[in-house]
């Protein structure tokens, strides 16, 4: 059995945000990001889920050093990236790129096509010869199902389909060990974005890349993940191989996005879980477990702290302190967690 070696570990890592002003009413924080660790192997597919505000895209972006995290420690393909300066940075841009969500917003609409693929090999250093450069382009825009007589056009020339294409050509431009999916399938048709899951799939086979895949969408998460990783108000508070994600799941939050999620199996009857309240506000979380003023099994000790994220099961880690609860499955069946 070889040996799995990873491409990225973060440890104990935490974005907080300062609110208001000092001469109105004080500043507050907001813990988007508290305390979030976890390593991807490479050639791995990581799925990251919750609900809206639950810090996913802070996650991803202050992996990427797109913003400073407040503490914790970013390793990334052996280096530690938490605090380089922003030169000592540049080499890791290249290696660690993003896809953004909407297609319609993330491209230049006065560049070209080959403008948009053009800009990061100048950034970079690549392919500076007008042949290489052209050759480089064409074979980018084939390896995501385009032509590459379509390097002339505008994106406004495009279905949204064919503009994410784009944006995924040109995080793969100068040629990435690691990417960033943020929703890249949500603002789009339901048969295009199967077409955008099987490419992503098919570029990963070919070049052994590794993606933090970020969704709403379990199904679509079940479909490309090899393991998931469930947020809820700036921790990770489960997270599993995939298949055993989705048949035995853990914890009570997980339990509540699956009876939330649509179902296209008729024959599946899932048992609706309304969660009490809203989420609480990252300006003042909850003491203890964050999700326990919303979950039906919560004790008095929830209160207590924080549970730690720890492993029940070979791979599959959750933070709650229940070990004796029955949790509705994906296909609507209850188990033991």
């Amino acid at each position: 059995m070889s040996k799995r070696t990873d491409i990225l570990t973060v440890s104990d890592l935490r974005k907080h945000f300062s609110i208001g002003s000092a001469l109105f009413g004080g500043r507050a924080t907001v813990k988007a990001v508290d305390g979030v660790s976890f390593s991807m192997a490479r050639g791995e597919v990581l799925g990251l889920v919750g609900e809206t505000g639950s810090g996913k895209s802070t996650v991803a972006r202050t992996i990427l050093r797109l913003s400073q995290p407040t503490s914790g420690k970013i390793v990334f393909d052996g280096v530690d990236i938490t605090a380089l300066s922003r030169s000592a940075l540049k080499p890791f841009r290249r290696k660690m790129q993003m896809v953004f969500q909407d297609p319609f917003s993330s491209l230049n609409p006065r560049m070209t096509v080959d403008d948009l693929l053009t800009a990061p090999l100048k950034i970079h250093g690549l392919a500076l010869g007008r042949d290489e450069r052209r050759k480089r382009i064409a074979a980018l825009l084939e390896l995501v199902g385009l032509s590459p007589r379509h390097a002339v056009r505008f994106p406004h020339e495009f279905s949204g389909g064919q503009r994410q294409r784009i944006g995924i050509a040109r995080a793969l431009a100068v040629q990435p060990d690691f990417l960033v999916a943020d929703e890249p399938v949500s603002a789009l048709d339901v048969s295009i974005q199967a077409q955008v899951l099987k490419l992503l799939l098919e570029i990963r086979e070919r070049i052994g890349l590794s993606i933090l895949f970020i969704a709403h969408d379990l199904a679509v998460v079940g479909y490309i993940c090899d393991r998931v990783a469930v947020m809820y108000l700036g921790r990770i508070v489960e997270i599993a191989p995939t298949a055993n994600f989705f048949r035995a799941p853990c914890h009570p939050y997980t339990e509540a996005l699956f009876s939330a999620a649509p179902v296209a199996d008729p024959k599946v009857k899932r048992n609706r879980i309304v969660l009490s309240g809203d989420i609480p506000s990252p300006l003042a979380p909850p003491s203890g477990c964050s999700f326990r003023t919303r979950c039906r099994y919560a004790k008095p000790e929830c209160a207590v702290s924080a549970p730690p994220l720890r492993e029940v099961s070979p791979g599959h880690f959750k933070a709650c302190i229940r070990d004796d609860l029955s949790l509705q499955t994906w296909d609507g069946e209850t188990t033991s967690s």
